[in-house]
């Protein structure tokens, strides 16, 4: 009988495990959907070449637009996304406006960047949507390097004061066409030629009340003869027109990038 009652009481105990086992069979995680957008998976997506090489990728190729730059308007947009299980993304998006310049280039660094390392989520690999936050950050001393400017009103003597301007600087014939007049003009040196330097020179200078352009200096290098080709080139330039405070033309200082692309 002894014999007997352990027999009953193991099976009695299968008995009581088989619910369980069950239950936990019930509750095994599912495959992903196919088409489902995951925010938060068990192995994220990640740029091909990591993070930090991303971080680079979006510092280097970063374009400030002129506009914003004359307006003096720096901080950060967020941009959404979603990582397809291919690595390409889609659903590019501003989630957290700034500025529609500043926006537009956000997207522009984004759509131009490198594919992802894909999600991955319950033994699969999913869509995942992901946001970057991309900072604009004016170089130098941003109270005064765009939308303010050192004034001397034509006729004032030799008083200064830092005014905003109620006109600010802008090439002669618009933005596009200095730009324009940059491409057809840059001399890419052969070193940065020879070593593959690409990039952005940001250039610093002031817009004299006749609108031509003194204290020229790079303020963000990218050396092998490029800093020094951007100082050429701005020395160079046409005339600006050159701001205005009170229906008087006013001396600014202003910062732009000097674009370099093999």
């Amino acid at each position: 009988m002894k014999h007997a009652f352990h027999i009953f009481l193991l099976a009695g105990l299968l008995a009581a495990a088989a619910p369980t086992l069950a239950q936990q069979k019930l509750k095994y995680p599912k495959q992903p959907a196919a088409n489902e957008i995951y925010d938060a998976v068990e192995k994220p997506a990640v740029p091909l070449g990591g993070l930090e090489a991303y971080a680079q990728y979006l510092a280097d190729k970063q374009q400030y637009p002129t506009a914003a730059l004359q307006a003096g308007v720096q901080g950060t947009v967020t941009v959404t996304f979603v990582v397809e299980k291919t690595g390409s993304i889609s659903n590019v998006a501003v989630a957290q406006p700034l500025n529609p310049a500043l926006d537009a280039e956000a997207l522009r660094l984004i759509k131009g960047g490198p594919r992802w390392t894909p999600a991955q989520h319950r033994g699969g690999v999913v869509r995942q949507r992901v946001s970057v936050p991309i900072s604009f950050q004016i170089p130098g001393d941003a109270g005064g390097s765009t939308a303010g400017g050192t004034a001397t009103p034509a006729g004032s003597g030799s008083t200064t004061q830092v005014v905003a301007p109620d006109s600010p600087a802008r090439p002669v014939g618009g933005t596009d066409a200095f730009f324009e007049w940059v491409q057809q003009n840059q001399k890419y040196p052969a070193l940065a030629r020879q070593r593959k330097v690409q990039g952005r020179v940001m250039m610093e200078f002031i817009v004299e009340k006749d609108g031509s352009l003194t204290e020229i200096k790079p303020i963000k290098r990218l050396g092998s003869g490029l800093d020094e080709e951007a100082i050429r080139l701005l020395k160079a330039a046409p005339k600006w027109q050159p701001a205005t405070y009170k229906g008087q033309p006013l001396k600014q200082k202003m910062v732009l990038p000097i674009v370099f692309s093999l």
